[in-house]
């Protein structure tokens, strides 16, 4: 455990100024109030604040943060509290404790609102202070080293799966790389210990056999670097074992079909220099295709800049080689706190765009409908690689891959992605949907007349976007839930010879918890309330009809069963005489997996076994029926797609011909969108089976009129 006068000698070697009375007594009172208590290691407790200090002085971050690390577990663990930290230790060193306090643990558990309510308290804190998120990384970071000595399996899982899925990313976004790579690789340790020993294994096996490859391949390519006269430092490094497994998956790939798992580092003076050395290493070795990435002209959003290059390297060794300057360096290394700013009130967050989705989390934040829709925007936010994209005047929008022009107006303003009717891509007038790539110039047409179109959630994959557009489509349901209620009500009132008011439900509102008359009457034209059942409650004498009128209604309510022409059942697994339908939101085909869902009154709904919406079913395994296709009872089905057509003449008659020379039968089409340049359209069409409607699809995918086409899933 590091000793006091260590700890004060690490930060006054980077900051001569530094309060040291102040981390005396921070140590001092710490030690005092964390007591006898113990880790789970045996080791005294304080020992883990002494560490996270002494991590948080390898970035050579300022006094205040230093304490911080040191009393972070006071107020939650010991008798502290913030007012007694505030008058001991004054209200900058008090605020930053408290933010960190509050936090308490980002839990990946069933708990969703609990852990999204956490991470919503963690973007709230960081956005004040970042200082909050160091801290908070430094204390992952040891607990992560120390993670072994917890002896439940499932805690530890968890506590590991939280840090591959929060911490890391988080780290990366500001650019704390070193952090980052260590979290995900003490993270991967416990996930994937099989998988891991695997892949150090065989890196132990590829040094035996290169003996002293890395060396070879420094002392080559320091040598055509100093014959060009650039002077530079060259460094040389294997990528992490989860690197490599991260790549075996993306690219499923076995471990013996990555040759570039060697990566060099060449720090030069200037950014002149950097290209220099890059036309040196090009002119000697042929360049890999496809991985030559320039972050220097466009540095990623959380500052990083540097050139990454793959070639063939000496000894016809794939390699990748970062070329940067010193300064890029620090960057990459020690992100935010490489170029560490301070004010008299406490540390700013810079206005630069390495913050900008930091703003883009708060504006989630305001706009998402509750915590867990938070969490998942989030989520969306922070582990989707990068994709960067200009504006006509040339300003850099970085978005998620995948992104559209949706999201990119969405990027640039809110309003204009509510407003944005149409886009440019690289002058040419492309489908909203289009995705975007690397170095696409995006115009976003607008019009005054437009609100956002609930189709767009559909493809939309950036957060922001998405919670806009669920802003909207809640705020128009609310309002056609209110006046369908309204009309709902008035008539079963007139039925019972009363005359319907808003006054007249003010004294049942507490019977429904509703906390207003409108609330109330939302929830009856959204079908969660019965119109009859709050007549009832208003006039309690007609109760017993209400029922027996409900009652006639639920019978002549029930669907008939679904059966084919023959009069069998085309499911198996179902109880004879159940009534069954297919759902309209996954439009399942015979060749589909498929399970059934009880629901009472309606008998059973068949949806994919890949449909989004049996994620609300998740906790009621009692309601899922195992069924399959009956393949011998087997007849046409209805399968749907959406299509993106152009706008020209004849169009529509090309997509018909396709579909009938494919032996598919239209039943049903509707344009659901409407442009100048192009038709969005879902189409059903009876087919045999998901291969019959996989044909059809692919045909209309190689007639030049359709823009794009998918099966429909919603």
């Amino acid at each position: 455990m590091m000793r006091q006068f260590e700890l004060v000698e690490r930060v006054k070697s980077y900051d001569p100024a530094a309060d040291e009375d102040a981390i005396n007594r921070a140590y001092v009172y710490a030690m005092k109030m964390h007591g006898s208590q113990l880790r789970a290691s045996g080791d005294p407790y304080f020992s883990h604040p002494i560490e996270v200090a002494g991590i948080l002085t390898r970035y050579r971050l300022d006094c205040a943060s230093i304490i911080t690390a040191l009393l972070h577990d006071t107020i939650e663990d010991t008798p502290a509290t913030q007012e007694e930290i505030e008058h001991l230790f004054g209200r900058e060193i008090a605020r930053l404790v408290d933010g960190v306090t509050k936090l308490n643990r980002i839990e990946l558990q069933s708990d969703h609102a609990k852990q999204a309510e956490n991470l919503r308290k963690l973007v709230l804190a960081m956005s004040e202070d970042i200082r909050v998120l160091l801290v908070k990384l430094a204390d992952r970071m040891h607990n992560m080293r120390t993670l072994h000595y917890i002896k439940n399996p499932d805690k530890r899982r968890r506590i590991a799966l939280e840090t591959m899925e929060i911490y890391a990313p988080l780290a990366e976004r500001i650019g704390m790389q070193e952090i980052k790579m260590e979290l995900e690789d003490l993270a991967f340790t416990e996930l994937h210990p099989d998988a891991r020993g695997s892949i150090v294994a065989r890196l132990g096996f590829l040094r035996e056999q290169g003996g002293d490859l890395i060396g070879r391949i420094l002392e080559e390519l320091r040598k055509i670097l100093n014959e060009a006269g650039i002077v530079a430092t060259v460094s040389g490094r294997e990528k992490t074992p989860f690197s490599i497994w991260q790549k075996m998956q993306r690219k499923n790939v076995g471990f013996e079909q990555l040759s570039d798992i060697m990566a060099f580092r060449v720090a030069v003076d200037g950014v002149e220099d950097c290209y220099r050395a890059l036309g040196v290493i090009h002119s000697h070795y042929p360049m890999v295709p496809n991985r030559f990435k320039d972050y220097i002209s466009v540095p990623k959003p959380n500052g990083y800049s540097s050139i990454h290059t793959g070639v063939f390297g000496p000894e016809r060794q794939r390699i990748e080689v970062q070329i940067r300057t010193s300064e890029m360096h620090e960057v990459a290394e020690l992100g935010v706190a490489a170029h560490w700013k301070y004010k008299r009130d406490g540390a700013k967050l810079t206005d630069g765009r390495q913050y900008r989705w930091l703003r883009e989390l708060l504006d989630i934040l305001e706009h998402a409908s509750n915590p867990e829709e938070f969490l998942e925007h989030t989520k969306l936010e922070m582990f989707q690689d990068q994709v960067f994209c200009f504006t006509p005047k040339g300003d850099l929008i970085s978005l998620p891959r995948g992104a559209c022009p949706v999201d990119f107006a969405y990027a640039v303003h809110s309003q204009i992605g509510d407003t944005c009717v149409g886009s440019k891509v690289n002058g040419r007038i492309m489908p909203l949907r289009t995705q975007l790539q690397n170095g696409d110039q995006v115009d976003i047409i607008t019009s005054k007349a437009q609100t956002p179109n609930p189709t767009w959630e559909r493809f939309v994959v950036t957060g922001k976007a998405r919670a806009r557009i669920r802003r909207f489509i809640r705020t128009q349901q609310r309002t056609q839930y209110t006046e369908l209620g309204r009309g709902m009500l008035v008539r079963a009132f007139r039925q019972e010879g009363y005359e319907y008011t808003d006054k007249a439900l003010d004294g049942v509102l507490k019977i429904y918890k509703s906390p207003a008359t409108e609330d109330l009457v939302a929830l009856v034209g959204e079908g969660v309330l019965s119109a009859r059942d709050v007549l009832s409650s208003v006039y309690p004498e007609l109760k017993n009809r209400a029922q027996h009128s409900d009652n006639v209604v639920a019978l002549k309510a029930r669907p008939p069963e679904r059966k084919d022409k023959s009069g069998t059942m085309p499911i198996k697994g179902l109880i004879p005489g159940m009534a069954m339908h297919f759902a309209g939101c996954c439009h399942p085909l015979p060749g589909d997996r498929i399970v059934g869902i009880v629901a009472t009154g309606r008998g059973v709904t068949i949806h994919t076994i890949d449909c989004e919406n049996l994620e609300q079913f998740a906790d009621q395994p009692e309601r899922w029926l195992d069924v399959a296709w009956d393949e011998s009872e087997i007849k046409a089905h209805i399968g749907r797609i959406d299509l993106v057509v152009i706008n020209e003449p004849n169009t529509l008659g090309s997509v018909s011909t396709v579909i009938a020379k494919n032996m598919g039968n239209i039943t049903n089409l509707k344009i659901t969108n409407r442009t100048s340049d192009f038709f969005e359209m879902i189409i059903d069409i009876e087919v045999r089976d998901v291969k019959h409607l996989t044909n059809v699809i692919a045909a209309l995918r190689a007639t030049p009129a359709i823009s794009s086409v998918e099966r429909a899933r919603n």
